[in-house]
């Protein structure tokens, strides 16, 4: 009887515990416990399967742009991949700041993949982004890898702003207007260190190969270096949803690959992207969306290269475009279908005035379908007809017919926030 009595009055010493607990947290509404930090794990295997071997694929390129075309660390390799690991954590920190951080971990490294702050109650609509992150130039930009309708970047950003895309250290704002639809205005001040466009490291390089000759200094970048601004809009007509949009970034270039590939580039990137995007709502669970986006690149500047052992610098200008478009289709709770069209169709380099004769119809067809057994997890099958890789081949170039086949699966656990649409 005694004992039975001391579990009782241990019970109900628990009880008042938890019950004084929750009347303090909901009383007090920054208690901490309310301020833990939502953590999630998401994980990407893929099985791979190439018709090139892998050092083959290594060396293939798409004329006309920075060589090389992928970081060999990311090149998924014919076989079983562990493509990454991202672990997100993110909280309010106080009434007046978010946090987020994002850490990709790959077989090679760990990176700090984004790490920022944002308002949450700043006046006149306005917020303020600063940190590490992904820049909202463009659609699919700002968008982790997990959530793309498809298992790579369509060709134009591959090509353009490489695998990371535009992933910068620097500040955002943004304002939202008082409208019935939705109007965003932003501006985003970066340091830039995209190596495909905006790197601001200078270089050194001797007139003579052998080192006998004077130094060509090129100095590093104004800091911060690039600059972007962006309008988005979106609005409802019955139950179809349209987003549009239009982004522009400009920055100094510094391109050093002259050990590896005898260029190196100096002078002032422009991009534009105009993107779209009309997602219909069938019912509850199938929907039609169509995507696309257009991006512009502009170079105006030098490039440098060693001729007979003499470094030559020429006037040099890049005008090159490109776009994709993509259809998904859900057609039952289960699973959803898609193709996407990329194309490059501008790819005019002139050096000297003298406009360099490089294939501009560069194209790929990507053809997936999803299986979803929930919202945290997906299989995803891809089939990619690539013709826009070429490999040198007798002092010219070749193109090359690469087809691409590929098994995902991603798996999500933990606390991970709403994706935007």
């Amino acid at each position: 009887m005694i004992k039975l009595f001391k579990v009782l009055l241990l019970g109900l010493f628990i009880l008042v515990f938890i019950i004084d607990d929750l009347v303090e947290a909901s009383s007090n509404p920054f208690s901490q416990t309310k301020f833990n930090p939502n953590i999630s794990v998401i994980s990407d295997f893929s099985y791979f399967s190439r018709n090139i071997k892998d050092q083959d694929y290594k060396n293939l390129y798409i004329p006309g742009f920075t060589k090389p075309l992928l970081d060999n660390n990311l090149l998924p390799e014919n076989g079983f991949n562990l493509n990454y690991v991202e672990v997100d954590i993110r909280s309010t920190v106080d009434p007046y700041f978010d946090f987020v951080s994002v850490f990709h971990i790959d077989k090679e490294s760990i990176e700090i993949e984004e790490a920022y702050f944002q308002t949450r109650s700043l006046p006149f609509n306005l917020k303020l982004k600063g940190g590490k992150f992904l820049s909202s130039f463009g659609r699919l930009n700002s968008q982790h890898q997990h959530f793309w309708s498809f298992s790579d970047a369509p060709l134009i950003y591959k090509s353009i702003l490489g695998e990371e895309g535009i992933n910068e250290t620097g500040i955002q704002l943004t304002y939202l207007a008082p409208l019935p639809f939705f109007l965003q205005l932003g501006t985003e001040l970066f340091q830039g260190n995209n190596e495909f466009n905006f790197n601001r490291f200078g270089f050194t390089l001797n007139t003579k190969q052998d080192s006998t000759g004077d130094d060509i200094v090129i100095k590093d970048t104004k800091k911060p270096n690039l600059f972007s601004s962006f309008i988005k809009a979106s609005w409802d007509i019955g139950n179809t949803s349209i987003l549009t949009g239009l982004s522009y970034a400009t920055g100094d270039t510094r391109i050093n690959t002259i050990e590896d590939f005898n260029e190196a580039f100096s002078g002032k990137t422009n991009l534009y992207n105009f993107e779209l995007t009309i997602k219909h709502i069938i019912d509850s669970y199938r929907y039609l969306q169509f995507q696309g986006e257009y991006i512009t690149r502009k170079f105006n500047g030098n490039k440098f290269y060693y001729d007979n052992n003499d470094l030559v610098i020429s006037d040099y200008k890049k005008n090159q475009a490109g776009f994709y478009l993509q259809a998904i289709y859900k057609f039952n709770q289960r699973y959803r279908a898609g193709f996407r069209y990329d194309l490059i169709n501008k790819n005019d380099i002139f050096e000297n005035s003298i406009k360099q004769d490089i294939p501009s119809s560069l194209y790929r067809y990507s053809f997936m379908i999803d299986f979803l057994p929930s919202e945290f997890s997906y299989i995803r099958l891809q089939y990619n007809i690539d013709r826009s890789l070429f490999k040198e081949l007798n002092g010219g170039i070749q193109r090359e017919k690469v087809n691409e086949f590929m098994i995902q699966f991603n798996f999500s656990i933990g606390a991970h926030g709403a994706h935007g649409f």
